[in-house]
């Protein structure tokens, strides 16, 4: 009997040390040296104090600021330990009303072109830190009146804090929006 028991001891401790102890030690090692800000949350700082995260949106309000897409987080808007989408699908009456409500506001504001489908509608995880370039083009008079700055100056901010795909395919070319607004707040100084 102890010769059927010794193999099935050893390989279960074996399996353990292996899978439950090098292996993340391995992965927890490869990714603090090839993707340390991404291991470590992609924190954002302005000194020594964390002011956000490159990866969870954040909701600014103030007109002084880019604002971000919609958030379908509750109760609090982009409430990163809710993260989830609106599970409204493209036939819900509850989304299209939503959506006309939104776009009517913006009319209302006195936008003229075109809406982005990202100022109306939330992403799927509904803490989406990233806007389309058309939606922050579409904020760059408002936020300048607000600012009292050159349109242009904002314009060049956009531009300037405007991520591309990765190799060109990977990922979507995006404004992240805490960066953008923390750009914003040092150009102001």
């Amino acid at each position: 009997m102890l010769n059927q028991l010794r193999p099935a001891i050893v390989l279960t401790l074996s399996l353990t040390i292996v899978t439950g102890l090098l292996y993340p030690l391995a992965m927890t090692g490869i990714g603090q040296t090839l993707f340390a800000a991404q291991a470590n949350s992609s924190q954002i700082k302005r000194g020594d104090t964390i002011v956000g995260s490159g990866l969870i949106g954040q909701n600014f309000t103030s007109d002084i600021y880019f604002w971000p897409r919609p958030s379908a987080t509750s109760p609090d808007p982009y409430n990163a330990a809710a993260s989830s989408g609106s599970n409204l699908g493209p036939t819900s009456a509850a989304l299209v009303e939503r959506v006309k409500t939104s776009v009517e506001s913006f009319k209302a504001a006195g936008v003229t072109t075109a809406v982005p489908a990202d100022a109306v509608t939330s992403s799927a995880s509904g803490i989406d830190p990233d806007i389309s370039v058309d939606y922050a083009m579409l904020q760059v008079a408002r936020v300048a009146q607000a600012r009292g700055l050159d349109p242009e100056a904002v314009s060049q901010q956009v531009k300037a804090n405007t991520r591309q795909a990765v190799l060109g395919i990977f990922g979507e070319v995006g404004v992240n929006v805490l960066a953008l607004n923390l750009a914003l707040d040092d150009l102001k100084k």
